[in-house]
């Protein structure tokens, strides 16, 4: 994927850059894999606002993607590459040979008109789907299912790829984009690859409406505030925090505070923390 950058001739203009969408293929979504979004501006049920800076936005489409990959042996034709409004990566459109149609996501190098297919004794390719325990030591895999069946959890995103670096007994350590090691069971699926559109994360927004856009509400810093608003608040002029650190709004450590329940489940499969 390349990156389109223009001339300067308005100053929101001047650091703005955009994606040339070289990877896409098919501009127009399959109808039948399409559902409804629906927005709620970061509000609950008693309409409350629970998670800040959320609110209006484009509309959008919700992509029904096969995270699972379940139809096994069956080969499918790659139909198009797609932009996804909903998440970062592309998009592929597949058609199996019994005519039925999904989505998944787009890794590198998968263009129109190649094959993919799912199931225990595949080709390593990009696209193609298997369980950990066919797969070889060493390869770069994604969309990677934490329980058997649940469905791909881990490394869906732009440009990202996760490394299975061996295998014992009945479950595969695989070190996921953040530096973590992690065990997963080998009765996992994971498909082969690195996801597609790895310059998403060097595109520049350039201006404050490309982030309305998207549904992004502005931030107020808590500098600015009054001290009965949040902890950084108050003071004559430009004032320091305050405090041994900067705080949340509710007055919980905003750097170096770990959030993560210590007696968290998932602990004990986690063999190195992330960087």
């Amino acid at each position: 994927m390349g990156i389109k950058h223009y001339k300067p001739y308005t100053p929101s203009r001047r650091n703005m850059t955009t994606s040339n969408y070289e990877e896409i293929t098919k501009k127009t979504p399959e109808k039948s894999l399409l559902a409804t979004k629906r927005k709620n501006a970061g509000r609950n049920s008693y309409g409350r606002i629970t998670v800040r800076h959320q609110g209006g936005g484009n509309r959008q489409k919700y992509r029904i993607i096969d995270f699972k990959r379940l139809k096994d042996n069956m080969e499918a034709e790659v139909k198009g590459i797609e932009y996804d409004p909903n998440r970062s990566a592309n998009i592929a459109l597949i058609e199996y040979t019994d005519g039925t149609k999904s989505y998944i996501l787009a890794p590198l190098g998968l263009t129109d008109g190649d094959k993919v297919v799912s199931g225990e004794n595949v080709d390593i390719k990009p696209g193609n789907a298997m369980p950990i325990s066919n797969i070889p030591v060493g390869t770069l895999i994604h969309n990677i299912e934490l329980n058997p069946g649940q469905g791909g959890k881990l490394v869906r995103s732009a440009g990202q790829e996760a490394q299975l670096m061996a295998k014992e007994g009945n479950y595969a350590h695989v070190r996921l984009p953040s530096g973590e090691m992690r065990l997963i069971s080998i009765r996992c699926r994971a498909t082969i690859g690195t996801i597609g559109n790895s310059d998403h994360e060097n595109i520049k927004l350039g201006k404050a409406g490309r982030k309305r856009h998207m549904g992004i509400r502005p931030t107020v810093r808590g500098s600015v505030m009054n001290p009965n608003d949040h902890p950084h608040g108050g003071g004559e002029g430009k004032a320091p925090v305050g405090h041994s650190g900067p705080m949340t709004p509710w007055g919980k450590p905003a750097l170096g505070y770990k959030t993560r329940n210590k007696k968290k489940l998932s602990n004990k499969f986690i063999v190195k923390r992330r960087k």
